[in-house]
């Protein structure tokens, strides 16, 4: 018997994991977490730090004369920790289309139509530390920086502005 009779041979799925960006060309999505996995790591150790820290130090502290202002102050500053140190964790950078997004304490977007000058800044030896950047320059004021744990992402989205600014080649006669 022929292959033709079983039906055309199916080709092994490649399976997701966390660690690598999730690559859906198909819809045009690239996506990654925005800082690498040492320093997600690194922010989650740093805030249960200070918040043992602080435990540790409850008993002094108690024993200090505070106002209300001074433990509002406290405790605004407590929050704004946890804040930053969520947003380290869980922030991703996705390109949809042409369109770079960047989730942060506010989301970031930017459309490769409305880019005026990128500039991407990446150091190779240091990135398990200091993620890929991409500064953003837009076309009528205005200036972003994009982190990615991936540096595809952010030459993807580099990929598209250079379509959009590239005027085409005249056709040869």
């Amino acid at each position: 018997m022929s292959d033709q009779a079983h039906g055309p041979a199916e080709e092994p799925k490649q399976q997701d994991d966390d660690n690598s960006p999730g690559n859906d060309t198909a819809g045009g999505i690239i996506e990654s977490p925005a800082f690498p996995p040492l320093l997600r790591t690194l922010a989650v150790v740093l805030v249960i730090d200070l918040f043992a820290f602080a435990i540790w130090s409850l008993p002094s502290l108690r024993t200090a004369d505070w106002s209300a202002s001074a433990l509002v102050v406290m405790g605004i500053a407590a929050l704004c920790v946890v804040w930053v140190g969520y947003w380290i964790v869980y922030s991703r950078a996705r390109l949809e289309g042409d369109v770079l997004v960047q989730t942060w304490l506010w989301d970031k977007r930017v459309s490769a139509q409305e880019v005026a000058q990128l500039k991407l800044v990446h150091i190779r030896m240091l990135e398990r530390v200091i993620a890929p950047r991409l500064l953003v320059r837009r076309r009528f004021g205005g200036m972003t920086w994009f982190h990615s744990a991936d540096a595809a992402v952010l030459v993807a989205f580099g990929e598209q502005v250079a379509k959009r600014t590239i005027p085409p080649a005249p056709p040869q006669a």
